[in-house]
């Protein structure tokens, strides 16, 4: 709760977040902000994701490498000159509505887990958007992963804080 507290007053708004379940062989993470903003504009926005992710929580240290493909095996990508980095495929889109991807996220990919992340943009009214990001991530780990959950969630509520902090602008 203390993290769910720094982070909001780093921002003008708070996501609501929450470890939905976790155990030694995965977890679920869920985390929703309301912006003022279309469904459409919420998701083009996303798309620009080298706009709003953080780079600190990138592999070459700068977002301006990141991209999303926005189709069916499309790639959320990083390249930085001739390094190169497959973050997650895209499995589903119905644009300015929802996103999948599967994949593991920084770390975990080398850890060998896996993960599906999905990303809602659903219309509350004329001029708000309610953003939902989840994402179940599974596998094993000599360590278990119970103890990663609440250290993924707080790098993921640094993604959308900062997508909605954009989108505020």
């Amino acid at each position: 709760m203390k993290k769910l507290i720094i982070l909001c007053s780093l921002f003008s708004f708070c996501a609501y977040a929450e470890v939905i379940s976790s155990s030694e062989n995965g977890f679920s993470l869920e985390i929703s902000v309301k912006v003022n903003s279309s469904p459409k504009q919420a998701y083009k926005q996303f798309l620009q994701v080298k706009d709003w992710w953080n780079s600190e929580h990138t592999w070459f240290g700068n977002a301006k490498g990141l991209s999303i493909q926005p189709k069916v095996n499309g790639c959320f990508c990083e390249k930085n000159g001739n390094k190169q980095a497959v973050h997650m495929t895209v499995t589903y889109v119905d644009p300015n509505n929802e996103i999948r991807m599967i994949g593991g996220l920084g770390p975990l990919q080398a850890m060998g887990l896996h993960g599906g992340m999905t990303w809602t943009f659903e219309k509350l009214d004329e001029t708000t958007t309610k953003i939902t990001h989840k994402y179940n991530v599974t596998g094993y780990s000599k360590d278990g992963l119970k103890s990663l959950a609440p250290v993924v969630d707080s790098v993921q509520q640094i993604q959308v804080n900062s997508l909605a902090n954009l989108l505020k602008q």
